[in-house]
Order: structure tokens, then C-alpha cells, then sequence
């Protein structure tokens, strides 16, 4: 059973946050999700992990069913007060007890933005790819006045389906998002979307997808990673250049003490494709922060 509540982030936007609703005297872990996503796609890693710890996950502004602002930029380190404001709410909960991030993409460089601000809340983050390019990388994108072909993509994403059946059918015919899970894949889909009068229709809006896809490049996260003092598992799928799988080693080379962790057979969907196996890593990772 999940239990659903609204918590407000630093700036006034309402975030709904899923409680996994198991024992609270297990250890809290705080599931953060990629963009374009939301957080009950995380539900097949909370039931690995049910037994043994106490699950989280939230929706990040203008995704699933958490406000966004009118006319909002996508500035990601408002992102970064989405995940501390959640993490914030969740160590309370737990009498102050720092919990475990566990973040993907997008969700992981918002979790490294929270612990930067207030590493006291967290015991260990662990960050499937996290999207938090060096300088040169950033300049590279910024300078060459080239679309972002994630963002035009984004922009060109089916909205709407007759049905659920219909969505999960698609998704799962054709790249990217065939590689989950179909626990995975069917979790997207019931919960990133909304039941109207002819259909269904997504609800992170592909232009908020898009503006953030666009805005990824230009956060400056990379040049506080040496100041990160929490524990800190970078994971990797398959290293592939220009990928967020190639930049996973230099994040951890950034990071005092981290740990890298490759997954060659994996893609940038790793959480979502084996969530077995990322479940047993955040509770490799419990034990050994103990």
C-alpha cells in the first residue's frame, strides 16, 4: 500500500510524496526520479526493498501530479529545492534519522544538489547516471546553437491515448522505453498519466520535459563536487560517448571517496530495466554506512 501526501518545496510548489508505508524504524530511502518521469515509477525497487527498508518517492515540479509554477524556466536548482525540501520532510519523519538518496538522471543531480546545501540529511547517495556535465561539456552544448535533440524529441512525444493498454503497447514496441521492465514500463504509464472524457493524456507536458532536457546542460553542480561530503555510489550503464553513461567515471573522479559501480550491460534506463539489481545495491550500501 502507498500513501499519498502534499509537502511544500522552499518556494511555495506543492509536491506529492509516496510512503511506501512499511515500518518506520527501517532505515528511510528517498527515490528520485529522471525527467519526464515521476516517482511510482520507482515502484518495483520499493517492493525489492519493502522488508528491509522504508521507501520514498515524490514528484518533482510540473511532473506526475506535483504543481509547476506559471511561466517557471526550469531553472534546475529549484529542482535541487524540490529534493531537499522532500528529504527534509522524510528525516523529520524518521527523528531525524539521514536517509539514503537514491537518484536517476535528473533525480540524481537534484539529490547532489540537497546534500551539497544539507549533507547532515543524508547517510549515502546512490546516482544512476546523474546528469552533471564538467565546464568543457557545458560550453560545448551552450555554444553551438544546436537543438537538443532530447528536447525535440520531447516536443514531438505523444500526448494522448485512447487507453492505458494502448500507451503500454506503444511504449513497449519501440525505443527507448521498451528496455523496462514491463512492472516498470506499466507503472510509467498508470501513473504518468491521467484518465479524461476520450482517453488518456500525459502528464509531465512535453514542453516542461523539453525546457528541462534544455536546461540540464547549463547547472554548475560539477564545480561543487569536491565540496559533496556524503558517501557518494556512481553508477554507469553502458559507456558510450557523449552519453551521461561516459561522464558517470568523471563525476566519481570529482568526488572524494566515491565509488564507482559499472553496469555495462545496462542502458541510461538501468533503474527501470533491473530494478532488482539497483535495490541490491542501496542495501550494499546501507550496510556497508552503517
Amino acid at each position: 500500500m502507498t500513501a499519498t501526501s502534499t509537502h511544500p518545496s522552499s518556494e511555495g510548489v506543492q509536491l506529492v510524496v509516496y510512503d511506501y508505508a512499511s515500518t518506520s524504524q527501517k532505515q528511510p530511502v528517498l527515490l528520485s526520479h529522471a525527467t519526464g518521469f515521476h516517482g511510482r515509477v520507482f515502484d518495483p525497487i520499493a517492493e525489492h526493498l519493502h522488508a528491509s527498508h522504508h521507501c520514498y518517492s515524490f514528484d518533482y515540479r510540473g511532473h506526475g501530479d506535483s504543481g509547476l509554477p506559471q511561466d517557471w524556466k526550469a531553472n534546475w536548482n529549484s529542482y535541487g529545492d524540490d529534493a531537499l525540501a522532500i528529504a527534509r520532510v522524510i528525516t523529520a519523519a524518521h527523528t531525524d534519522t539521514p536517509i539514503i538518496g537514491a537518484g536517476h538522471s535528473m533525480g540524481g543531480a537534484a539529490l547532489v544538489m540537497a546534500a551539497l546545501r544539507a549533507p547532515e540529511l543524508f547517510s549515502a547517495l546512490v546516482l544512476y547516471e546523474p546528469i552533471i556535465f564538467p565546464p568543457q561539456v557545458r560550453v560545448g552544448i551552450t555554444n553551438t546553437g544546436v537543438p537538443s535533440p532530447l528536447a525535440d524529441g520531447a516536443r514531438r512525444r505523444r500526448s494522448t491515448f485512447t487507453s492505458f493498454d494502448e500507451a503500454i503497447a506503444n511504449y513497449s514496441s519501440k525505443p527507448p522505453l521498451n528496455v523496462m521492465r514491463p512492472d516498470a514500463l506499466r507503472a510509467y504509464v498508470m501513473h504518468g498519466f491521467r484518465a479524461q472524457h476520450d482517453g488518456i493524456s500525459i502528464k509531465c507536458s512535453p514542453e516542461h520535459e523539453a525546457r528541462t532536457f534544455e536546461m540540464g546542460a547549463i547547472h554548475e553542480t560539477w564545480n561543487d563536487l569536491p565540496k559533496l561530503r556524503v558517501p557518494v555510489w556512481l553508477v554507469s550503464g553502458e559507456v558510450i560517448p557523449h552519453t551521461p553513461g561516459a561522464i558517470a567515471a568523471l563525476i566519481a573522479n570529482e568526488i572524494s571517496g566515491s565509488t564507482l559501480v559499472q553496469w555495462t550491460d545496462l542502458g541510461h534506463f538501468g533503474p527501470m530495466q533491473d530494478p532488482q539489481r539497483f535495490a541490491q545495491l542501496i542495501a550494499q550500501v546501507d550496510a556497508v554506512t552503517q
